[in-house]
């Protein structure tokens, strides 16, 4: 038995590494590199993961070492950790070479797999430094833990002016994913994600992976469409700086429906192409139970703007469906 290492990274970043890890520790075994690419999807990035895994001896413990907490190759990885549940799998984030080298130093010296974790993740935060030592910045005491729902304030506490803040809206068929947690959620100044999806509340493995994938000093929750609803009227959340996710334009038309004034504007990023479906562009497609969402949306006053991330130029919603006459 061994530790099987995963080297996980969007791009190349990967490749790179282990590269440079072996002119560091020399060649290396039982190493495999999984790379997300543009244009892959993460079903692809999923199936390069098991495959990866599939390359080690069944006894052994696996090690996967991912770019960015939250992120398409974490994501897919920690799935693949709840599928693969009878095995000792562990991921580990914010991938750099000191992380890589100690990996290598706890497998060859035998290291139990709790210890070896354990070290690596301490290794590679100490291998974050900067000089002068002037620049390095204070290390802060730790925060009180934050409750995670209203449910420790007792009903009826009126928190602030009672009314929760809409800071964002995003409709994503990914969800909270690699470019919501490092973009998005900062440019919103949001304090809390909210998956609003009956359907992904359902699914415990998915809320789950969402709720870890919450970037640091962020909470994330997923609740019902009746659940927000209730929550919208709710004074406890008058402290609460929302990001909300939608799956689809559906849903979000549900909430816009029951909560007048609530949503005044939605960030289109990503809607999944499915039969049935027209692409509006690369990272859109619609058919017209989507077109007729927006298009109530639009009659009760909601605005849309089409960017993948904060930087890019919007682009019209209704020109795309226009332009990809939708069917």
């Amino acid at each position: 038995m061994s530790i099987g290492i995963v080297i996980a990274s969007h791009g190349e970043f990967a490749a790179g590494i282990k590269q440079s890890g072996e002119m560091i520790f020399g060649e290396q075994e039982k190493v495999q590199v999984v790379t997300f690419l543009n244009g892959q999807t993460p079903d692809g990035l999923h199936q390069q993961i098991v495959d990866a895994i599939a390359t080690f001896d069944t006894s052994d413990e696996v090690l996967i070492l991912a770019d960015l907490w939250g992120g398409s190759p974490f994501n897919q990885a920690s799935t693949v950790l709840h599928e693969q549940g009878d095995r000792k799998i562990a991921i580990i984030t914010g991938l750099n070479l000191p992380m890589l080298i100690q990996a290598y130093t706890e497998r060859m010296t035998g290291s139990a797999f709790e210890a070896a974790v354990a070290n690596i993740v301490k290794e590679a935060r100490g291998g974050v430094k900067a000089q002068p030592d002037s620049l390095m910045p204070a290390e802060e005491a730790p925060k009180a833990a934050e409750a995670g729902t209203s449910q420790a304030i007792p009903e009826g506490t009126v928190i602030g002016d009672g009314k929760i803040k809409i800071n964002l809206v995003r409709i994503d068929t990914r969800l909270l994913h690699g470019q919501v947690a490092t973009a998005w959620t900062p440019d919103s100044k949001a304090n809390r994600i909210i998956v609003v999806s009956d359907n992904v509340a359902k699914d415990n493995m998915r809320k789950t992976l969402i709720e870890q994938a919450a970037p640091p000093g962020v909470h994330a929750n997923v609740v019902p469409l009746k659940k927000f609803i209730e929550i919208s009227k709710d004074p406890r959340f008058g402290g609460t700086n929302a990001f909300l996710l939608f799956e689809n334009p559906e849903d979000a038309l549900a909430i816009v429906e029951a909560c007048p004034g609530l949503i005044t504007d939605i960030n289109v990023g990503s809607m999944a192409h499915s039969t049935g479906k027209t692409m509006l562009n690369s990272v859109l497609s619609a058919d017209q139970t989507d077109v007729a969402a927006f298009n109530k949306m639009r009659d009760l006053g909601v605005k849309f703007n089409v960017r993948k991330v904060p930087t890019d130029k919007s682009s019209d919603i209704f020109e795309l469906i226009q332009k990809a006459n939708v069917k």
